[in-house]
C-alpha cells in the first residue's frame, strides 16, 4: 500500500487541539473535522485531497488522547502522516483507526505543496524530485490492520477466516 498525495507541512507540537477543536465536540464528527487545524490554517480544510500527506515537526499528535484527531485528519483525506515524532497515543489512536504514521526523521525539511509517494512498508517517502526520506518502517502486521480500515474492521476481519 503506497500513498501518493501532496504535502501539507505543519511545524511542531502540533496539538489534539488543533486537530479537533474542543468547541465541536459535542456535535457530529464531520462537523468537527471542518475545523481540523483551522487555527494555524484556515483553508485546510477545503484544501485537502483525497489520499494527501501531512508532514510536521516534533511531538505531532500532542495533548489529550482523543481519538477525533486522527479521524478529522481521515475525514479530510489525508492519506498518512510524517512526522520527527509522535506523542505516543496519538501514534497508536491513528494506526487503530487505519491513517499510517511514521517516524521521518526529515519530515520537516518537506515543504507544503510537494508531491510524495510514501511507502510505509519500506520506511521511504519520495518526492517528485526524487529526493528520498527514510521513515521508520511500518510492520507488516499493522498495515495490514491499517489496510483493513483499522483495529475493529481487523478483528472482525480476521475472526471470520
Amino acid at each position: 500500500m503506497k500513498i501518493d498525495g501532496t504535502t501539507h507541512a505543519f511545524g511542531d507540537r502540533i496539538d489534539t487541539d488543533l486537530l479537533s477543536p474542543g468547541a465541536y465536540m459535542k456535535g457530529p464528527i464531520e462537523e468537527m473535522a471542518k475545523h481540523c487545524l483551522e487555527a494555524i490554517d484556515p483553508e485546510f480544510p477545503a484544501r485537502s485531497q483525497l489520499g494527501d500527506i501531512v508532514t510536521a515537526g516534533f511531538e505531532f499528535g500532542t495533548g489529550s488522547s482523543r481519538e477525533q484527531a486522527a479521524s478529522c485528519l481521515l475525514l479530510n483525506g489525508i492519506g498518512c502522516v510524517l512526522a520527527r515524532s509522535f506523542a505516543r497515543i496519538f501514534y497508536r489512536n491513528a494506526l487503530n483507526l487505519g491513517l499510517p504514521v511514521l517516524v521521518c526523521p526529515t519530515a520537516h525539511e518537506i515543504p507544503a505543496g510537494t508531491r510524495l509517494v510514501v511507502d510505509p512498508l519500506a520506511g521511504t517517502a519520495t518526492e517528485a524530485g526524487g529526493r528520498v526520506h527514510s521513515c521508520e518502517p511500518i510492520p507488516e502486521r499493522l498495515m495490514q490492520m491499517v489496510a483493513a480500515g483499522g483495529l475493529i474492521p481487523f478483528l472482525e476481519q480476521t475472526r471470520t477466516q
